[in-house]
């Protein structure tokens, strides 16, 4: 039997950090492939923004009056912004649980790749699908719902940025959890049967003022309410009035809580992936 030699990787710090991007992008593009033979799935990332922005824009939006006055409807999108990118917790939890089940992940771990690059080639990946999904419903919300965005263009900007770093973050949870699982609909199962209520438990559709008292901490101090109250500062939609530090300091709370699960919730994931056997 012929033997070989796997590369050696660069000793150099500049030439790792090559040689993990490199992977990475190959990985997206692996990622990017597949959607080609899979043209449901991207059907999926763009009709599914304009459902959701009918459904809630206008079934809610007839139905509820905001205490303080306002569009509810620019009250909502926001909250609708963000339900889709937390929402790529159950994306990747899926993506990779598939990739389990069929074993590819024990493939990849055999192959000279940068450590890491797997995960964070498949990160990108998702991030930029949901991006565009993202895109689909802005588009939906402002020529179906008449949304609008009031604030400066650097402040809009801004906001779509706490709502990317949002779902990179979440991103990482739904890879943790996909390493730990069998299939993919195990994935699906245990990450949307938490996720979706969370959702709701928060300041996306109501403001949590009319909360009972023992539900309202919960619902003020979860990630959710702080990016959705952050986007709706930066894009100049009406907001809550809550009292909580949380949401009287949307911004700086929603990169905080996003950072902070990139850096527990990352490394985490490399290691998994590391350890983990189909």
């Amino acid at each position: 039997m012929t033997s070989f030699t796997l590369p050696a990787p660069p000793a150099t710090f500049a030439g790792r950090l090559r040689w993990t991007i490199s992977d990475s992008l190959t990985i997206a593009g692996r990622t990017y492939s597949r959607l080609k033979a899979q043209p449901g799935e991207i059907a999926g990332f763009l009709v599914f923004p304009i459902i959701m922005t009918v459904l809630f824009g206008y079934v809610f939006g007839s139905a509820i009056t905001l205490p303080d006055g306002g569009d509810y409807r620019d009250f909502l999108m926001p909250g609708i912004f963000m339900q889709v990118m937390a929402m790529t917790a159950t994306a990747a939890a899926t993506a990779v649980g598939e990739d389990m089940e069929r074993g590819i992940i024990d493939r990849f771990r055999a192959q000279p790749i940068a450590r890491g690059a797997v995960l964070i080639g498949r990160s990108v990946a998702d991030l930029s699908m949901h991006l565009l999904s993202l895109a689909s419903m802005v588009a939906a919300a402002v020529l179906l719902a008449g949304w609008r965005a009031h604030g400066a263009p650097a402040r809009t900007a801004a906001a779509f940025g706490l709502l990317a770093l949002f779902g990179f973050a979440m991103i990482w949870v739904g890879t943790y959890i996909g390493l730990f699982v069998k299939s993919g609909s195990q994935a699906d199962a245990a990450t949307f049967g938490w996720l979706f209520p969370m959702t709701f438990l928060a300041n996306t559709f109501v403001p949590t003022e009319g909360l009972p008292a023992w539900l309202k901490p919960i619902a003020d101090w979860n990630p959710m309410s702080a990016t959705v109250a952050a986007a709706r500062e930066l894009f100049g939609n009406p907001t809550s009035h809550s009292t909580a530090w949380p949401l009287q300091h949307p911004i700086t709370t929603s990169l905080v809580w996003s950072a902070a699960i990139i850096v527990v919730f990352a490394p985490l994931a490399v290691h998994r992936y590391r350890t983990s056997t189909r």
